[in-house]
């Protein structure tokens, strides 16, 4: 599906038949949806509250196969937001849309936004070699990566795996170690070729991070604090941030991960660090180990993004195009690499623009339609879920009117 990382969300897709629920009853801990007053044009039934889609998703969440936010938004219009489930269950806080996420991989989009930004300011080329702002890297990865690679994950180096047992108690812990992570990568395949690295491998965790401490290199300030406020708050995204695993103990606003357990339950990952994942997105993974680590996000938030893309507000014009235009071919015939992420050829005629991520206790996945105008988002506080890329499938098939 367009956006989904396949290792991350391997096994999602599965079918499943879709469920309805029956009329006036209410689920435990849905919130109920809306739409807005449409813009011109129809909108596809499917993609109203009461269609296909909607009704696919109630039925899912009635069996707690669903715990989560699912938002459709035109040119930054709601037409339908849904919420199931809790964000905290202990304190019996409800997900709602203003809850936000651990996006996991789903956040790999935004740290090239802020590189973009010091592009368009004179700060840095594309063309720069890592070498150019990082000091102490490998000398291959030094002198042959560039920027562009790193961004585009054809970087072409390898890394020891992170340690997913450690847990960290700082923001400064957090990027000292990183910071020494990334000088123990290597190059193992030829910079910009379609064999190099995977973002969601090691070595492509690594290229990530290596993007990121350029950006503080270059600016002088923490990535988090750059983000915040260049992007995030440019953006008008009040709701999301790269929060700390504090915030997400006390901030109601904040879901918490439920991850699967052998007896089939879930438990509180961020209440209980010395469980395990063993979801087949993250086995072994909690994402409440990392005191900070992925961006947080509503599912409005990230269709103010998109606006804020469409609009020319976080980069101007000519760089929100080169942001989600392709420059090179994918591993699929119609998928492609671009700063934004992986970028889709839908039905034959439509650029789909997304990203998917997995982890202990997170499911997550947004796409924007390039052509449309039409903005998808899928949240959830669960792993393994089998139905996860179903829930893709007629996202699209609502939208475009084609699976």
């Amino acid at each position: 599906m367009p956006g989904v990382d396949r290792r991350r969300l391997l096994g999602w897709g599965g079918l499943a038949a879709a469920g309805v629920v029956a009329g006036g009853a209410q689920l435990v801990g849905v919130r109920p949806g809306h739409a807005d007053p449409g813009p011109s044009g129809p909108i596809p039934r499917d993609a109203l509250p009461g269609g296909a889609y909607d009704r696919y998703v109630a039925g899912l969440a009635a069996q707690d196969k669903f715990s989560g936010v699912v938002l459709l938004a035109h040119r930054g219009r709601t037409v339908l937001s849904r919420s199931y489930g809790w964000a905290d269950k202990e304190r019996r806080v409800r997900n709602h849309q203003d809850v936000a996420f651990n996006l996991s991989s789903a956040g790999i989009p935004f740290p090239p936004v802020a590189i973009l930004q010091l592009l368009q300011q004179g700060r840095l080329a594309l063309t720069d070699t890592v070498g150019t702002h990082l000091d102490g890297i490998d000398g291959d990865i030094a002198e042959q990566v560039t920027i562009h690679h790193l961004l585009t994950s054809t970087s072409g180096i390898d890394a020891p795996a992170p340690d997913v047992q450690r847990v960290f108690n700082s923001r400064e812990e957090v990027r000292e170690y990183k910071r020494q992570w990334v000088r123990q990568a290597t190059l193992v395949a030829v910079p910009g070729s379609n064999d190099a690295s995977n973002v969601h491998s090691a070595g492509g965790g690594a290229a990530n991070a290596m993007a990121t401490q350029i950006v503080e290199a270059v600016t002088g300030t923490t990535f988090w604090d750059y983000m915040h406020e260049h992007v995030f708050e440019r953006a008008g995204m009040t709701g999301s941030a790269y929060y700390t695993r504090d915030q997400w103990l006390a901030d109601e606003h904040i879901a918490h991960p439920y991850m699967r357990q052998p007896d089939g339950s879930r438990v509180d990952g961020v209440r209980n660090l010395d469980k395990d994942s063993l979801s087949r997105q993250g086995p072994g993974e909690n994402p409440g180990r990392s005191f900070v680590g992925n961006v947080f996000a509503t599912a409005p938030d990230l269709v103010r993004f998109a606006e804020a893309l469409r609009n020319a507000t976080v980069l101007n014009r000519p760089y929100a195009h080169l942001y989600t235009g392709s420059n090179g071919p994918g591993r699929q015939p119609t998928s492609f690499h671009a700063y934004s992420g992986v970028l889709h050829i839908v039905n034959g005629r439509e650029r789909v623009s997304g990203r998917g991520g997995g982890t202990g206790g997170v499911s997550a996945n947004w796409n924007i339609y390039l052509d449309s105008d039409w903005v998808g988002v899928v949240l959830s506080n669960y792993d393994d879920l089998e139905e996860f890329g179903e829930i893709l499938r007629r996202e699209q098939e609502a939208i475009t009117g084609q699976g």
